[in-house]
């Protein structure tokens, strides 16, 4: 299967841009081609998938400082053996992308002169860089809101926000128990422009009424900026029970990274702590999980003992080696716990990615886990994915 996906890539890659086809002004399509193989201790066989996810939708353009946006999502099982989430395939891992046919997008939206704005419907939400609440727009299924989202926009000197949620619609589709989450939950965000980058106040306050264990409120300040090739951001935020939640906790978040960049090279360096007390630790059900703690998912629920993960990473753009510039990614991390020290193992990610036209891209990526005495299972991910966005 990989392959054949590598031989379709060369084709479209010799293309004349000419020849593809002129879409509609405001056609929203987005098509993804996936082969996914895991390898996790403790299952008998290899879990492997060929996957197709389109998205087709349509955005009006703005008048009156209104629009309109409709977009359907729908992921197909090509290919292969493997635990979806939702259909049992025994003895296999989970690769977590589920067939779905769903709206994933319906939402009306204002904007004015000065960028303040309304969002009305089902939507992507994004706080910063997705840390607390993102789409996980690495799986095939996106996460989406039922949700009104305010912004201030530039009238202000201070940068303010705020979101309902309604209903989360999860990756996992309706027919799983907990494909959504029942929610009556609030995000406010406030923000400025200081000397040393954006400082900004959040509070995410979650309520589900069919997962109360994951109701929770989190109260946080972020600091992040950059200055000429150095780049850094501080966070802290503080967690504790809300709502539903029958366990009683307070537990902290911290992070701190640094990037430095030269030519096509960007270096960086740093460390996030999610807080534990042996029962309960810092989670964020909301997040783009993927992007952080590695990219194996071996943490995507934080252990009751909370998780320290060190990281370096490096990044490099060779553009001379194809007729294409190709990016190359490499990023280490080393887990423990937060209390105890247990040793929860390290990983190493690797990627390339390459533009085939402006339009196409394809991109190979490897994450290798190796978990530590007190760490989940070893597991190998392999993924090989060529994308096409109108």
């Amino acid at each position: 299967m990989p392959a054949s996906l590598l031989a379709l890539s060369a084709a479209l890659a010799a293309a004349e841009p000419a020849s593809m086809p002129v879409l509609p002004e405001g056609l929203i399509l987005d098509v993804r081609l996936r082969y996914e193989q895991v390898d996790q201790d403790g299952f008998a066989r290899e879990a492997d998938a060929l996957t197709l996810r389109t998205r087709l939708g349509f955005e009006t353009p703005r008048r009156n400082g209104l629009s309109l946006l409709i977009e359907a999502e729908n992921t197909l099982h090509l290919a292969g053996d493997f635990a979806d989430t939702v259909d049992p395939a025994p003895g296999f891992p989970v690769i977590a992308d589920p067939e779905i046919t769903e709206l994933n997008r319906l939402q009306i939206s204002y904007e004015n002169a000065q960028k303040a704005g309304l969002t009305l419907g089902r939507q992507y939400l994004v706080l910063d860089d997705q840390r607390f609440v993102g789409p996980v727009g690495f799986r095939q299924n996106s996460q989406t809101f039922d949700a009104i989202d305010l912004t201030s926009g530039s009238a202000l000197p201070v940068r303010l926000r705020y979101a309902y949620i309604d209903t989360v619609h999860r990756l996992f589709g309706d027919d799983h128990p907990l494909g959504e989450f029942d929610s009556d939950s609030h995000l406010a965000e406030a923000a400025i422009d200081t000397p040393l980058g954006e400082a900004a106040l959040f509070a995410l306050v979650l309520e589900f009424d069919n997962a109360p264990g994951l109701s929770s409120q989190t109260w946080g300040a972020r600091l992040a900026g950059a200055r000429e090739a150095l780049s850094w951001r501080v966070e802290f935020a503080r967690q504790s029970e809300h709502a539903g939640n029958p366990a009683g906790f307070d537990v902290d978040y911290v992070r701190a990274e640094a990037d430095y960049a030269f030519e096509s090279v960007r270096l960086g360096a740093g460390i996030q702590i999610l807080g534990g007390d042996g029962a309960n630790a810092f989670q964020t059900p909301l997040a783009t999980l993927h992007k952080f703690q590695g990219a194996a998912d071996a943490f995507l629920t934080t252990p009751a003992e909370g998780l320290r993960d060190l990281h370096l990473h490096a990044s490099v753009t060779l553009p001379d080696a194809l007729p294409r510039p190709l990016s190359l990614r490499a990023a280490v991390h080393d887990f423990a716990s937060d209390d105890g020290d247990l040793d929860f193992g390290s990983e190493l990610d690797l990627s390339a990615g390459l533009a085939l036209t402006d339009r196409i891209d394809l991109e190979a990526k490897a994450a290798l886990f190796d978990g530590g005495p007190s760490g989940p299972a070893d597991r190998t991910k392999l993924w090989l994915t060529l994308s096409y966005t109108y």
